[in-house]
This record gives structure tokens, C-alpha cells and sequence, in this order.
């Protein structure tokens, strides 16, 4: 049966529109456009996205990562290389990004192929993280079922000690991952549902764009 309590939770969206003619030629060129107006616009957490990927049999699994850079070559994330989502990445490179940016009625979805960064992008990130995410990403054996949470403290604790006098390394088993976009579906909420939806198709070399209904 219909719970009619959650049915009826709905928002009018009226805040701006979107049309094929005024979006830039090139997706990364729009996508700069609207992370100006999020990162200007004192939401929180502007950079928290959604990556999907498929497990191995087939499930698709989806959680939030953060943003760390992005530019022609695709949008860069970073997490433990022995983590759920990495072996999901390896078996299957192919996955979405989507950025929901509530204060502005915005949507973005990605859809490409991951790749590891180089490792001196890697080295370059982990450095500049403070001293505790440092410690974590050493300590935390990403994804594996551990025994309780005093393990992992314990696992802190032990690795802190040791770079008391030196700062920790990156681990091999971390690092960064790059998406390079094949499609881009820029959405703005519009009133009665008739959402904006533009969408750009990678062909050779170009761009194509698309106007979805909504």
C-alpha cells in the first residue's frame, strides 16, 4: 500500500532555467559554470558526489566520495586501492558520478571510464591531507570486516606512534582515480516536474548536444 505520508512530500522547483542555447560547447566548460555558482553559494559540501559501479555480479553500488580536482582529463577522487569500490573499478571501469546540489535545484551526471592518476598526483593529494587522514588511510584496512571499533583505534594508535618523529608515507594501497567523462547530463529543476535536461554525447573529438525530456 501507498504510504501517502512520504507520497506527499514534494517540492515546486523555480529557481532558473536551463536552455541548449546558452550552455557552453564543452561539458567541462559547463560543469565550471555551475561548481562556481555551488562553491559561491555556501552549500555544504559542494563537492560530495555519488559514484556508482557494478560488483561482480552485477549489482550496482553506489556511495559518496568527494571531489578533489577536475579539469579536461575527467574528475579525480581518492580511496584505498583495496576497497570494494576499487575491485568493483577494476573489474569494470565503466561508471557514474552524480552531483546533487539541493540549494540549487542542479543535477549533474557523469558517465565514463576510471582510471588510476599517476602516482605523483597521488603523493602530491596525500600530502597536503592533515596529519589524522594521513594516519587513517595507513591504519583503516578499507572494506574488510574487522572486529569491533576498538581495533581500529588500536590500529591508529599503533601507526601514530610510529611516525611520531616523521611524517607518514603513502601507503601503495592509496590513491587517486580519474573519470574521464563520455556523457554529461546537466539538470535544472523546473516547475510541475518539466525539468531542464541537456545532455552531452562524447564523438570523436566533438561534443554533441541534447535537449531530454524531462
Amino acid at each position: 500500500m501507498l504510504n501517502k505520508e512520504v507520497a506527499d512530500l514534494r517540492k515546486d522547483y523555480r529557481l532558473a532555467s536551463l536552455d541548449e542555447q546558452d550552455v557552453a560547447q564543452d561539458p567541462i566548460q559547463q560543469f565550471e559554470r555551475w561548481w562556481k555558482d555551488a562553491t559561491t553559494g555556501q552549500l555544504d559540501e559542494p563537492n560530495a558526489m555519488t559514484l556508482a559501479t557494478s560488483t561482480p555480479d552485477g549489482y550496482p553500488s553506489a556511495r559518496i566520495v568527494l571531489l578533489k580536482s577536475f579539469d579536461e582529463e575527467g574528475f579525480v577522487f581518492f580511496t584505498n586501492y583495496d576497497s570494494h569500490k576499487a575491485q568493483d573499478m577494476a573489474a569494470n571501469p565503466n561508471v557514474s558520478l552524480l552531483f546533487f546540489w539541493r540549494e540549487l535545484e542542479r543535477q549533474v551526471r557523469i558517465y565514463g571510464t576510471v582510471s588510476k592518476t599517476t602516482a605523483e598526483i597521488s603523493d602530491e593529494y596525500y600530502e597536503s591531507r592533515p596529519l589524522g587522514s594521513r594516519v587513517g588511510a595507513i591504519a583503516s584496512p578499507q572494506s574488510r570486516v574487522i572486529p569491533g571499533r576498538s581495533f581500529l583505534e588500536e590500529n591508529v594508535r599503533m601507526v601514530a606512534e610510529r611516525y611520531v618523529l616523521e611524517d607518514p608515507k603513502r601507503p601503495a594501497y592509496w590513491g587517486g582515480y580519474v573519470v574521464k567523462p563520455v556523457k554529461m547530463e546537466f539538470w535544472q529543476g523546473r516547475s510541475s516536474r518539466l525539468h531542464d535536461r541537456i545532455l552531452y554525447t562524447k564523438e570523436g573529438e566533438n561534443w554533441l548536444i541534447d535537449r531530454l525530456a524531462p
